[in-house]
């Protein structure tokens, strides 16, 4: 659902960027994206003041783990909030939407990348081969790589949309739209002064437009795809993001009359086995986890989530709860809870 949002946000911004500029229009889709959460963290934040506090605060591990976060939270809004968007949108201003849309596959790549160099994400053969996939079917759908400006600024942005996902997939002291809020909050009120100094200017139909499609394809779309990468690790939840070009391509020959033939569904087909083959992975070892206290999606059908509740909760939720140390082994993916190392 991330993918599908994100990948139709690309087009339907590309009718804005000439008219309205990159700089501005960045600042403006992550404030129609703060708008839409800040709704949600208000309700968050009131039911949070009303629960009893915690007998065993855990207070030293507590602080240390608080200021972790808030520093992959500002990594987070400054790589993937402010630089990505707008090198983003400075190259859709220069290529059509469907190009932008294709190369944005290469945020995978990047991604994947920077997870193995700087945070230890361990990704097994079928993992490699799967992102392997991905990018011949991101060479496949965009022909030929007419390199220049506009692709040059799509790939740094994807290099710092890449930093972006691996920091995010580490915040566990928040919840997916306390994170969206911080980097709208905090990618607006960077972008949209320097875009008015800029030059930038739009009506208010405009203006309206582009909340609607920050709103939807960045503050909907951040929402989803956070809670996926706590899931996930930012490799894995990436490849499966890595299926917005699709969306969008299909928006950009809807909506603007661009072409699309029998090589998209071959890389579709790519991008089916790719995840496919993610799915499949299996990695399995002893491993020891370190007590602490941290906020995320969970259920309690696991071997990390035993914790009782005042009510009977079933399903999906998220609220701040507490580990026990302990060690032991069964499959599971580089999620908040296995960011350990391997030999």
């Amino acid at each position: 659902m991330a993918a599908m949002l994100f990948g139709a946000s690309t087009p339907a911004a590309k009718s804005l960027v000439s008219e309205v500029g990159p700089v501005l229009l960045s600042g403006l889709l992550y404030a129609g994206a703060a708008l839409v959460v800040a709704p949600a963290v208000w309700r968050e934040r009131a039911k949070r003041r009303r629960a009893p506090p915690r007998s065993d605060p855990m207070q030293p591990a507590h602080h240390t783990h608080d200021s972790a976060n808030r520093w992959r939270l500002l990594g987070a809004v400054v790589s993937g909030g402010v630089v990505g968007p707008i090198l983003l949108l400075w190259g859709l201003s220069l290529a059509p939407a469907g190009s932008v849309s294709l190369w944005l596959t290469l945020e995978t790549v990047a991604t994947a990348v920077l997870a193995r160099l700087l945070f230890r994400e361990h990704l097994e053969t079928r993992g490699w081969i799967a992102v392997a996939r991905v990018v011949l079917a991101s060479a496949a759908l965009s022909g030929s790589l007419h390199l220049g400006p506009a692709v040059a600024l799509v790939a740094l942005a994807c290099v710092a949309w890449g930093l972006d996902n691996n920091l995010t997939s580490l915040i566990d002291g928040y919840t997916p739209a306390e994170t969206t809020l911080a980097k709208g909050v905090g990618a607006a009120l960077v972008a949209i002064p320097l875009g008015w100094a800029l030059g930038g200017q739009g009506s208010l139909l405009q203006i309206a437009a582009a909340l609607g499609i920050g709103a939807l394809g960045y503050g909907l779309s951040l929402v989803l795809y956070v809670a996926g990468a706590q899931q996930l690790g930012a490799t894995r939840s990436q490849l499966v993001f890595s299926t917005s070009p699709l969306f969008g391509l299909g928006l950009a020959w809807a909506a603007l009359g661009e072409t699309v033939g029998w090589i998209h569904g071959f890389a579709a087909a790519l991008m089916a086995v790719a995840l496919w083959l993610l799915h499949r992975e299996q990695h399995a070892h002893t491993h020891a986890h370190h007590a602490g206290t941290h906020t995320h999606w969970h259920r309690h059908d696991d071997e990390h989530h035993d914790h009782s509740h005042p009510s009977s909760v079933q399903g999906w939720h998220q609220h701040e709860h507490q580990h026990d140390e302990r060690t032991h082994s069964h499959p599971h993916r580089p999620d908040v809870h296995h960011r350990h190392g391997h030999h």
